[in-house]
């Protein structure tokens, strides 16, 4: 027992000691990394996914690699079994740089990878120590990487809240995590009208009306339930709930007895809206950011807010396009540095010294091309995204990646281009790029009507 607690005294959260922008960051490339191990594929049973567990012990692993590698042996094809032998190899080989796992555990992915543009194979090698301890040991070969242990500590960080919105004609169960939000189930209802044109006494219309009202307020509160409480724990599977909706329907859900106490007792915040569905669903998401505010959809909807506002006061302290911010950058003058996550810019294509078919990638997903036997070059086009990942912080700003998934994203990527930034100073962006009055006349990058559609 003394020997499991000195290896991992030292598991700790490793984004805990950065600021939340760039625990933001660190994230986003965790799960770029791991999206792209999961949609990797290849030939054979030649890939394998190898987890060590906080604690585990790295002879262990050496000593099951090796009785792998002489059942793979046996492997009838041969061109499959000189796959899976290599990929072994590959693995014992990085195995041995470290003498000892890690304090939060290793993961390790070796492979042969199947191009989806060229149909070519490159041997892939990603290695690298979680920045949070994971407590489960795995070791698959497969046509694919499995990458189950790791999918929790992408999620942790992620708050996931319910929101209901009742009204008189439908109710609509959503839930939003992180810069996703969905649409879990909905329902329309047509209930009666508080007057009717005869037929039946007052009294025995008011009264089926109530009842009509009642059972609909049942059959929220039981979807509610069977939506938002799971069945094997019983417990609430989000964090918070939110009650939204017109009249008076989603304060009567807050005082039924009908409705399940333990949804009563996470219900953050009532907000009224004047429309049910999907409308009614973006709005109760805007009207109760303040309460949702670690969510990360209403931390996007802030700062593309913010750089809209910088661009409607028309002072010179925003920039949109790849042009204009790319010259701000330079300048020194970006203070926030907003981009688009499906941003496909590349930059000039460049020749790289290296090339082979053995590509490494490291902890970010990023391939390494190192020189092979062959001496051939390396061509590619980078994504200008990776490069400000990676380069951002020697231009002294803060980078932002959004979603398209809210109104403000669309039309920041759809409308603005996917990049832009927040100046620190005015900054005449003209005058640096060289353009001259007839210049933007003929190639202005946003005119009156555009900007009126943006704002």
């Amino acid at each position: 027992m003394s020997a499991l607690k000195s290896k991992t005294a030292g598991a700790r959260d490793k984004l805990a000691d950065l600021d939340p922008a760039q625990q933001r960051l660190e994230l986003w490339k965790f799960r770029r990394l791991l999206g792209w191990l999961r949609s990797a594929r290849g030939n054979g049973t030649s890939m394998i996914s190898l987890v060590i567990g906080q604690g585990d012990q790295t002879s262990r692993v050496a000593k099951m690699l090796v009785e792998e590698y002489g059942t793979a042996s046996n492997i009838k094809s041969r061109t499959n079994r000189m796959s899976v032998l290599s990929a072994i190899t590959s693995a014992q080989q990085r195995l041995k740089l470290h003498q000892s796992t890690p304090p939060n555990g290793l993961a390790l992915y070796v492979g042969t990878v199947v191009s989806d543009n060229d149909g070519k194979e490159k041997k892939v090698t990603v290695c690298f120590e979680p920045f949070r301890p994971v407590r489960t040991s795995m070791y698959m070969c497969d046509s694919r990487f499995h990458v189950g242990p790791l999918e929790d500590l992408a999620r942790a960080d992620d708050a996931k809240y319910g929101i209901i919105v009742v009204d008189g004609k439908s109710a609509m169960f959503g839930t939003v995590c992180g810069s996703t939000k969905e649409v879990v189930h909905s329902f329309s209802v047509d209930l009666p009208k508080k007057h009717n044109k005869g037929g039946q006494s007052a009294l025995r219309f008011s009264r089926l009306r109530e009842e009509k009202r009642h059972n609909y307020v049942r059959k929220v509160c039981e979807a509610a339930t069977r939506i938002y409480i799971s069945p094997t724990t019983a417990m609430p599977t989000v964090r918070g709930i939110v009650l939204a909706g017109a009249a008076d329907f989603k304060t009567e859900l807050t005082r039924s007895d009908l409705f399940d106490p333990r949804l009563s007792a996470i219900v953050v915040c009532t907000v009224d809206v004047a429309y049910g569905g999907d409308v009614g669903f973006n709005h109760a998401l805007e009207a109760s950011s303040g309460a949702l505010s670690d969510l990360r959809l209403v931390q996007e909807k802030k700062l593309i807010s913010r750089l809209f506002n910088a661009l409607g006061e028309a002072n010179d302290t925003a920039a949109v396009g790849v042009e204009e911010t790319m010259c701000c950058l330079e300048a020194g003058a970006v203070e926030l540095l907003l981009i688009w996550e499906g941003l496909e810019v590349r930059e000039a294509e460049a020749d790289m010294d290296a090339a082979s078919d053995d590509v490494h990638k490291d902890g970010n997903g990023n391939d390494n091309c190192d020189k092979g036997d062959n001496g051939g070059e390396c061509e590619r086009r980078p994504l200008l995204l990776d490069r400000l990942v990676q380069e951002h912080s020697k231009y002294g700003c803060t980078l932002e990646i959004v979603s398209d998934k809210t109104q403000e994203g669309s039309q920041f990527c759809k409308g603005l281009g996917g990049i832009g930034a927040v100046l620190r100073y005015a900054i005449d962006i003209d005058a640096h790029l060289g353009r001259t009055e007839a210049d933007m006349d003929a190639a202005r990058i946003f005119d009156d009507d555009s900007l009126d559609d943006v704002f």
